[in-house]
């Protein structure tokens, strides 16, 4: 429950702490005194929007922050838990700067709005003044029900369903209606494909094939070249061995041919002899190996050709064909797939409709449950509130088409007068009326609410007399299960609250402030007196609220 609420510089209050506990607690004062501002703060700290106006005027930002007992509030200590939080108590805090700007806390860690939110749902229920004009809006009529029902989680899931059978749909669709044209893509693809695959060409076989052309093509030439090369370094006759051979035996007969130049000269004579016999035997062993193939250099020469031809086909060098070959098999691929991804598809789209009709139906089943015993709660509650000869009640029909909420429509029909039948609340129901199904409702729901903390802001506008005692009893009672801080202008609804709190404007010199505090006995009586009989309090008045107050607080027989 919602334990503390301090404000800095918000609106017209300057500085306040409020202690707040468990029960009912009345929150009054004169119109304009800033009731509002208390549940303005407490909106912010649950990540409501803020702008510049929030901050009190002439001073540079408002600071508000919200301590709340989670020890009872399991859900919220999971959501602290799963997010690494301390979860020993919860505090929310928010700074609202002069520009407008904002920052948020949770437990003295930096969060986002949209964390404020989703955690403040665990941890508080505002239920506003004009919820009964939401009441003339028909899809808030389903929502209630789930919430009563507690079948938000179910809602959510069949929604979140239904958009992946949605999304599916329109995928089949677009797949189906692009069929013809992809079609066409496989088939042109796998003639290119089938063409690549009858030319075979390997990687590196281009390099490989010019090489060896370039080889055949000059194979004469090679052989009448190297022929000629290794006769010349012959040791026959005039061959180049042979003139060696014959300069170096002359050297060598000369006197001293083994000392100084000449023993340097002959050196290199026996070196050359030795390097030109190397030379004419490779030169003879490549004059033998090579050999003259007219049909090999055909088909070599054909190869390329088809290379080359191909190439220029798809617009590629010829060295690009076999990453074209690869892209083009993978594309191949890709579609084939796609026909298969057509057809699981096909079953995925099925198996979602199936999944939605499934959760659907369950779905339905369960609000008609429930929507039988919302209607006898909310006939109960309207009894008690001076509307026990009208008749209310939930009906769940049949949509005309899937949507994310299921297959239901639901309207709240409302009989003012006996003999008449039920027909839509938002076409019957005068304001006076609404007013108080509202509050029926409200009160339904909060009895059950998994949240321990409700705010009623003002819910009893249009209401009077005993029914506004009876509304009284009504809160009170939810306060002893929880913590109920209900705004009201009724001294008959104040009068059954725990405690009370008071909101008083008061002008010092040129400055504005908003007080607010919790009253004893004596004050309580006062204010009511005030509530009851305006700015003059008579003894009359006074003792009014007295007994008022005191016949409130007595525990029922």
């Amino acid at each position: 429950m919602l334990t503390q609420l301090a404000i800095q510089d918000f609106a017209i209050v300057d500085h306040l702490e409020l202690d707040l506990t468990g029960g009912m607690t009345a929150i009054t004062g004169e119109t304009g005194a800033g009731k509002s501002i208390l549940l303005g703060a407490l909106g912010l700290c649950l990540g409501e929007r803020a702008d510049a106006g929030s901050v009190r005027h002439g001073r540079e930002r408002t600071d508000l922050s919200a301590r709340f007992d989670i020890q009872h509030l399991p859900a919220a200590v999971e959501w602290l838990t799963a997010r690494e939080l301390p979860a020993e108590e919860c505090l929310l805090r928010r700074v609202v700067t002069a520009n407008g700007r904002s920052k948020a806390w949770i437990n003295g860690h930096p969060a986002t709005i949209s964390d404020l939110k989703s955690l403040g749902e665990q941890l508080i229920q505002i239920h506003g003044q004009h919820a009964h004009h939401a009441l003339m809006r028909e899809e808030t009529h389903l929502a209630l029900l789930d919430d009563y029902a507690g079948l938000n989680d179910a809602t959510a899931q069949l929604g979140e369903t239904f958009r992946e059978w949605r999304s599916a749909r329109r995928q089949l669709k677009k797949l189906s209606e692009e069929g013809s044209e992809v079609e066409a893509k496989r088939q042109l693809l796998r003639y290119q494909v089938e063409e690549l695959d009858q030319l075979g060409l390997a990687e590196g076989e281009l390099t490989t094939l010019e090489e060896e052309q370039h080889t055949l093509a000059h194979a004469e030439e090679t052989l009448r070249e190297t022929q000629f090369a290794a006769d010349c370094c012959a040791s026959d006759e005039g061959g180049a061995l042979s003139l060696l051979n014959q300069a170096f035996a002359h050297l060598s007969a000369l006197p001293g041919s083994d000392k100084g130049t000449l023993a340097n000269t002959l050196a290199m004579l026996s070196d050359a002899r030795i390097q030109v016999e190397e030379a004419s035997s490779e030169l003879n062993r490549l004059a033998s190996t090579t050999e003259l193939d007219p049909e090999r250099l055909a088909w070599v020469e054909e190869r390329m050709t088809d290379v080359h031809r191909i190439a220029r086909k798809h617009h590629v060098a010829p060295e690009e064909l076999c990453a074209l070959h690869a892209e083009l098999q993978r594309e191949v691929a890709q579609l084939e797939e796609g026909g298969n991804d057509l057809e699981a598809l096909s079953a995925r789209v099925v198996e979602l409709r199936e999944s939605y009709r499934q959760g659907a139906k369950k779905l339905s089943e369960s609000r008609q449950k429930a929507a039988l015993r919302l209607g006898k709660e909310v006939q109960q509650q309207l009894g008690f509130l001076a509307m026990g000869k009208a008749h209310f009640e939930v009906e769940v029909t049949a949509k005309d088409a899937p949507s994310p909420e299921g297959l239901d429509r639901v309207q709240f029909l409302i009989s003012a007068n006996p003999g008449q039948p039920a027909r839509p609340l938002t076409k019957v129901a005068s304001g006076g009326e609404l007013s108080r199904i509202s509050l029926a409702i409200q009160v339904v729901a909060a009895t059950h609410s998994t949240v321990p903390s409700l705010v009623f802001d003002e819910v009893d506008v249009g209401i009077s007399g005993a029914t506004a005692e009876i509304v009284g009893q009504l809160l009170r009672k939810l306060g002893e299960n929880g913590q109920v801080m209900t705004v009201t202008h009724l001294p008959q609804v104040a009068a059954q609250a725990h405690q009370h709190l008071h909101i008083e404007k008061q002008a010092k010199r040129d400055t504005t402030l908003t007080q607010m505090a919790l009253l004893d006995e004596q004050g309580r009586i006062s204010e009511l007196a005030r509530m009851l009989g305006g700015v003059t309090l008579s003894d009359q008045t006074l003792a009014h609220a007295r007994e008022m107050l005191h016949a409130s607080q007595r525990p029922p027989h």
